[in-house]
């Protein structure tokens, strides 16, 4: 089975390593960021740097399945309220970002592919009421398409807390009445977070006595008013750790690691690569703030290829369904 996708909003490649796994083969790439390019480019070869709406659809190769994991900053929880506290619009009202989708559906109604996968936030779903995602549904099931969607955690792959909805779309035409199920979680994990941590990095990781203490107030004055934003302390023995976020080039609040009689310490380039499900083997050609953007931005690597896989699955029994469907049916016309 040669099915073949295109990688939007590809950043550093998260879709495109899972999906190739699966033994799907990649014809096409995007994404805006000149960074993330450079890493896709370190570990894949091309891709094509521009903005989506800049893209004309007629100049894609052919493709069988689009994949995407759009924007998510204008429909996150911790993005609306920053954005609501700076008086700025979110979800699809967020001009830069919010409509980004409606590229996705404006390339999927020029070229019709028979696969739609996309990844986003949890709260997606709830987003505005419900509204924003009934306005997705609505609209992919308009141009022809039956839509699956669920919420998977990464923590039974990595051992990080990584919760996104995930988009299954069949074109209806080409597979009426098509059923999906979501993959079952593994009953092991691909490593434990004691796996995982370097046991030496450089002191550099290492938080200041300035910023250490920060942090401990910051903390203290979001529990004092009920709300539980602050740091987050885990060691070898913590079973996962929090979601790591494009912001974590700030402070590394998010997941911080205790260190014997010293701060806490940030986690390295590395590590959070390994968080996400990324191999050893994969190249970071860029600063570690770049790195730190890229990897929280990214898609956990097994979470994605579980359900790539599971889409084959999908496709090879439909197609053994319609063979013996159709031969009934032609045993039925000659009686």
């Amino acid at each position: 089975m040669n099915i073949k996708y295109i990688d939007l909003f590809a950043g550093i490649g998260g879709f495109r390593l899972a999906c190739d796994k699966a033994g799907f083969n990649c014809v096409y790439s995007n994404d805006y960021n000149k960074f993330s390019c450079e890493t896709y480019r370190a570990n894949f070869g091309e891709i094509e740097l521009a903005d989506i709406s800049s893209i004309d659809s007629k100049t894609i190769p052919n493709f069988d399945m689009l994949c995407g994991g759009f924007p998510c900053q204008p429909f996150s929880i911790a993005g609306v309220v920053k954005k609501q506290s700076l008086g700025r619009a979110h979800g699809f009202e967020d001009k830069e970002q919010g409509n980004l989708f409606f590229e996705i559906l404006r390339i999927v109604n020029t070229r019709q592919p028979k696969i739609i996968f996309l990844e986003n936030v949890k709260n997606l779903r709830s987003h505005d009421k419900g509204k924003t995602w009934q306005v997705i549904q609505s609209s992919l099931e308009k141009i022809g398409y039956t839509v699956f969607s669920d919420v998977l955690d990464a923590k039974y792959y990595v051992p990080q807390r990584r919760q996104r909805i995930f988009i299954i779309c069949f074109k209806t035409e080409t597979f009426p009445e098509i059923e999906f199920l979501f993959p079952k979680y593994p009953k092991k994990r691909k490593y434990e977070l004691k796996e995982m941590l370097i046991s030496r990095v450089a002191d550099k990781y290492t938080l200041s006595d300035k910023l250490w203490r920060y942090l401990q107030q910051h903390k203290k004055n979001s529990q004092a008013k009920g709300n539980g934003f602050g740091y987050g302390l885990f060691n070898r023995q913590s079973e996962y750790t929090r979601t790591i976020s494009a912001r974590y080039y700030k402070d590394g609040s998010e997941v911080l690691i205790e260190q014997r009689n010293k701060n806490p310490r940030r986690l390295t380039p590395r590590e959070c690569a390994r968080l996400q499900g990324f191999p050893e083997n994969f190249e970071i050609p860029v600063s570690d703030n770049q790195a730190y953007k890229q990897f929280g931005n990214s898609v956990a690597v097994p979470v994605v290829e579980s359900i790539a896989k599971q889409i084959k699955k999908t496709l090879v029994n439909y197609e053994k369904g319609g063979a013996r469907k159709a031969q009934t049916e032609l045993f039925a016309a000659r009686a």
